[in-house]
């Protein structure tokens, strides 16, 4: 089964982009913001999109905190795993931060929160998947 993995740390959201994938896109949903989990389920061969939350309060990797954009580099950096795209999903929606993100996280796409129109973020993840 080809999964979404959804890294993020705000337990409410990770259902909402569960239910949304689930309910409108027919999707199977993983989620986890284990950076070791993230890992090993990028490169079980399961995972064929990761959105990933920028701002992580709770994800550790080698003993140090780290981000989304840490975590996307890690997984852009791996020849295991450089072919699965990532879309940041943030809050952090100010002039610019999008160019910037993508530009030094690897990632392919973007998606500001709140999702408000869930048809386009549907789509966007199930282009992805191609």
């Amino acid at each position: 089964m080809n999964s979404v993995l959804i890294v993020e740390d705000d337990p409410i959201n990770m259902k909402v982009f569960s239910k949304i994938l689930t309910k409108r896109g027919g999707l199977a949903v993983k989620g986890t913001e284990n950076v070791d989990e993230v890992i090993a389920l990028a490169k079980s061969g399961e995972i064929k999109v990761i959105l990933m939350d920028v701002s992580l309060g709770n994800s550790f990797y080698q003993g140090k905190a780290v981000d989304g954009i840490k975590i996307t580099q890690l997984l852009k950096g791996d020849d295991d795993t450089k072919s699965i795209p990532i879309i940041l999903v943030t809050a952090h929606a100010m002039q610019g931060d999008k160019e910037n993100f993508l530009a030094e996280s690897g990632a392919n796409g973007y998606i500001s929160k709140p999702i408000v129109d869930h048809e386009y973020f549907v789509q966007t993840v199930k282009e992805m998947m191609n």
